[in-house]
């Protein structure tokens, strides 16, 4: 699974549930930017690919910019499955994981409490506003990670260790 650092807690959840077979994390942004990487690996990611963005030109990364990077990437990784959260941290935008699914073509599935693996699928969980509906999505999908889906892992002091010491290459995608 590709996924954004602010969901990767998701994607180790979904390892463990034998869901994915590896957790790539990815953040887009200034070189600091590697330091949430590094604390996804330090939590049980697999990999990090950082996009750098020069510093200072952040605010150019709206939703719109953020999908195609990722489209970007999925060309080059071949995920089955993108987990993204559910909302911008920063714009408090929910648009991401729409724009992403529509650029490449694929079913998603938002705001995901409890995500099951059957046969080439997800059964999705989601809330609406009048409680709870399932959906099923052939792979590969988008989904993205409401805050239920799964309990957040706590970076210990070896693998935190352990994270400083990866490699986290640096893309130029835009």
């Amino acid at each position: 699974a590709v996924v954004s650092t602010q969901s990767g807690h998701y994607g180790r959840g979904m390892k463990l549930k034998k869901i994915v077979k590896e957790i790539v994390v990815v953040s887009c942004g200034p070189a600091q930017s590697q330091e949430t990487i590094r604390t996804a690996l330090a939590m049980g990611a697999d990999r990090g690919i950082h996009v750098e963005v020069p510093k200072g030109t952040e605010a150019d990364l709206q939703p719109l910019a953020v999908a195609k990077i990722f489209a970007q990437l999925v060309e080059k990784e071949k995920p089955d499955l993108v987990i993204l959260g559910k909302q911008a941290i920063d714009d408090d935008s929910n648009v991401t994981t729409q724009l992403l699914a529509g650029l490449l073509d694929w079913p998603q599935g938002t705001m995901a409490s409890v995500v099951e693996h059957s046969e080439g699928a997800l059964k999705i969980t989601r809330e609406i506003d009048g409680g709870l509906e399932d959906i099923s999505v052939k792979l590969p999908a988008v989904i993205s990670a409401d805050l239920r889906l799964n309990e957040p892992r706590y970076a210990t002091l070896p693998n935190i260790m352990k994270a400083k010491k990866k490699k986290v290459p640096t893309a130029t995608l835009r």
